[in-house]
């Protein structure tokens, strides 16, 4: 593992995400939200993501709009999919530039997947209405795992 990225991972106080990669929440928000579905929830949530080379985050989905902010390292490329179907995008992430972005918002329900270039990415991820596991579904545990799969990508069926 690259010394940066191991340094981020001490000083951060990041641990292994469920999806692939480090994290760590560093806010939540003390103002509460009710959505559609009733359940309260707090407005905004923010973690501290940390991918490495060989890492990435499998494909997941999570019922809030996420904001990918890029902090340092190399770009990451960050792979959606609608949830209606569609064409998937895949956006770079990174130093802002005509190949890429510092800033990426995937929009509530949809799929995601993402995967490092280099020997580590540290990205900020924000939630609104807040995270909350009760709103995260992994695609191996979906039906439409076969679709995305499918889409033509050769890295979509890597990023499991």
């Amino acid at each position: 593992m690259d010394a940066r990225a191991r340094e981020l991972i001490t000083l951060l106080r990041l641990e292994p995400h469920p999806e692939g990669g480090h994290y760590r929440r560093v806010f939540c928000s003390e103002t509460k939200v009710s959505p559609a579905d009733n359940r309260v929830r707090p407005a905004l949530t923010s973690i501290h993501f940390l991918l490495t080379a060989g890492e990435h985050s499998r494909w997941h989905r999570v019922l809030s709009d996420e904001a990918w902010h890029h902090h340092e390292g190399a770009p990451l490329r960050l792979f959606m999919f609608p949830p209606e179907g569609g064409p998937a995008r895949v956006v770079t992430l990174g130093p802002a530039g005509p190949d890429s972005t510092p800033l990426q918002v995937v929009p509530a329900g949809w799929w995601q997947a993402a995967r490092g270039t280099g020997a580590y990415t540290l990205a900020g991820c924000s939630v609104g209405p807040g995270f909350d596991f009760a709103d995260f579904a992994m695609l191996a545990d979906h039906p439409h795992r076969d679709r995305i799969r499918a889409e033509g990508l050769p890295e979509f069926a890597e990023l499991g």
